[in-house]
């Protein structure tokens, strides 16, 4: 059998080189590889990676122990295809303002690598299916909240809310916190107060972690034109409302361990809120003090304090 030379060759009139078969594969295999990657890249991996920490434990609360794993299977892949969904449409309606912030300006359709109507197709696609799936192997609750979350987000939050007011992030906030609900509703067809306190702590959770993102890209929602708090209201208010719902995310943690919990998930949440909360005040004397604030520590400590108290929650379950 003959092998296929990589040798670059030329042509008789002694012309540029000509690519080999062998060589116009490798071109082909990258260039498929980074479409692909440009539209995974609109999904918004990390957003649906966080949003799915919190959709299997409550899962788990409600059924009072492990749901069967074909049911947990068909809720992550629709919540991922959903959250998939939301995100890409929200490129494709953000494509203007992406462009103009150095932290979004690389996202596919900023950079060109997708074309508008071809991110607006797989985003719908993206939604139809989610829904679909949750109505056809889950219950009419389930899909239902699913649709509404992503139509909240995609037409309420993202083409209204976020370009108006910089109440934005707290109006919005039902969004990243609907996945509670949603696995919740899978499981038993209906919503219990220990699902609504869930909700709360991730709707709360949800102002002090992007209060800080947007205190880090300050610059970069100004230049967009776009009226995050961090941007149009004082130090004074932003700091404000950065220990309030942190606060709040601490008690409405709490809340929930009455509601048929166990001191696992109470002592969890009053010492990871409590980090949380100390962690807000850090950061809000520092910007009273007119020092370097580091808003991402507190960013990236959110992110891992919701981890910890649903891992808590899953862990209460199950024993």
């Amino acid at each position: 059998m003959s092998m296929i030379t990589e040798r670059p060759v030329s042509n008789s009139a002694g012309q540029s080189p000509v690519r080999t078969v062998g060589e116009a594969s490798a071109t082909g295999r990258r260039e498929l590889r980074a479409v692909v990657a440009a539209y995974v890249a609109l999904t918004k991996p990390r957003i649906v990676e966080l949003l799915l920490v919190t959709t299997v434990p409550a899962m788990m609360l409600a059924d009072g122990g492990m749901p069967s794993l074909w049911l947990v299977a068909v809720v992550l892949v629709g919540g991922s295809l959903a959250a998939g969904a939301a995100s890409v449409l929200n490129c494709y309606i953000d494509r203007d303002i992406d462009q103009l912030m150095r932290r979004t300006k690389r996202r596919p359709l900023p950079a060109h690598t997708v074309t508008p109507r071809n991110a607006l197709v797989f985003g719908l696609v993206l939604a139809v299916v989610s829904v679909a799936l949750m109505a056809a192997a889950t219950n009419w609750l389930a899909a239902g909240l699913t649709l509404a979350a992503i139509a909240y987000y995609d037409l309420v939050y993202t083409l209204w809310l976020k370009r108006t007011t910089a109440a934005n992030t707290f109006w919005g906030g039902a969004c990243g916190a609907a996945p509670v609900l949603i696995g919740w509703a899978a499981v038993t067809g209906s919503l219990a107060p220990a699902a609504w306190g869930l909700f709360a702590v991730v709707f709360f959770w949800q102002m002090p972690h992007f209060y800080a993102l947007a205190i880090k890209y300050k610059a970069d929602y100004a230049r967009a034109g776009i009226p995050m708090l961090p941007v149009v209201a004082s130090v004074r208010r932003v700091n404000a409302e950065i220990i309030i719902f942190s606060w709040l995310t601490l008690l409405s943690s709490l809340a929930v361990w009455p509601l048929g919990m166990s001191p696992i998930y109470g002592v969890t949440a009053l010492v990871v809120g409590g980090i949380f909360v100390v962690e807000a005040h850090k950061l809000c004397r520092r910007a009273a003090r007119g020092e370097a604030v580091k808003p991402m520590r507190l960013f990236h400590w959110s992110t891992t304090y919701l981890t910890i108290l649903f891992a808590a929650v899953a862990l209460d379950a199950l024993i």
